[in-house]
């Protein structure tokens, strides 16, 4: 796993949305992307903020897992939590990334536990998609989460406590990632993504010159 050292800040989810112009290339036609990018990471780790620039950056969709399940759904995570469990969630959110991914290439951010799932795993590669992990320390994730009830995992009596159990089990995971740039409070969500278009340029195959 290649390693960038990068921050960011956060912004709300969009689903499916284009922006940029010329589909997979960045501002001034510099870079095209040639296979979907998948970002991983905890809740709070900036995946929507930075997948939604960096999808800009490049001209080509923006896709959120979560938005997606919710939209087919409908209703929110917290309510299919409570409703059906976690486990038929999983199930549920396995079958929505294969689907996002089955399109043409794409920046596709993913709800916090999804890399965590074997099958998600396998299915990345398999779809010829690489995947970024956007590591944030503890206290940066619970800087950004405190003040939000929408996070169903942390609805216990000491979320703080939970998300740092929570982050120590998945950190071994997250880092089979095929990247790794780092999430600091200070940096901008432009320069983040900036620094996972030159995480993502240092892979072959990954993105080529734009025309």
């Amino acid at each position: 796993m290649q390693e960038v050292n990068e921050t960011m800040g956060e912004a709300g989810r969009t689903v499916g949305t284009v922006a940029g112009a010329g589909a997979g290339a960045d501002a001034g036609g510099r870079r095209r992307l040639l296979r979907p990018v998948v970002l991983v990471g905890m809740m709070g780790s900036g995946k929507t903020a930075v997948g939604r620039a960096l999808a800009q950056k490049l001209g080509v969709p923006f896709l959120d897992s979560d938005a997606a399940i919710e939209e087919a759904a409908q209703a929110s995570i917290a309510e299919i939590f409570a409703r059906d469990g976690e486990a038929f969630f999983r199930t549920r959110e396995a079958e929505v990334i294969a689907r996002l991914l089955a399109g043409p290439p794409a920046i596709l951010s993913t709800g916090g536990g999804a890399f965590m799932q074997e099958r998600v795993r396998a299915l990345i590669p398999a779809q010829g998609a690489v995947s970024v992990w956007l590591d944030a320390a503890v206290e940066t994730l619970w800087n950004r989460v405190r003040h939000r009830d929408t996070r169903p995992l942390l609805r216990t009596a000491d979320p703080r406590g939970t998300l740092a159990r929570i982050h120590a089990e998945r950190v071994p995971v997250y880092a089979l990632a095929d990247l790794a740039v780092r999430a600091e409070p200070h940096f901008s969500i432009d320069e983040t993504a900036r620094e996972v278009i030159a995480a993502l340029a240092g892979r072959p195959g990954v993105l080529a010159a734009g025309e």
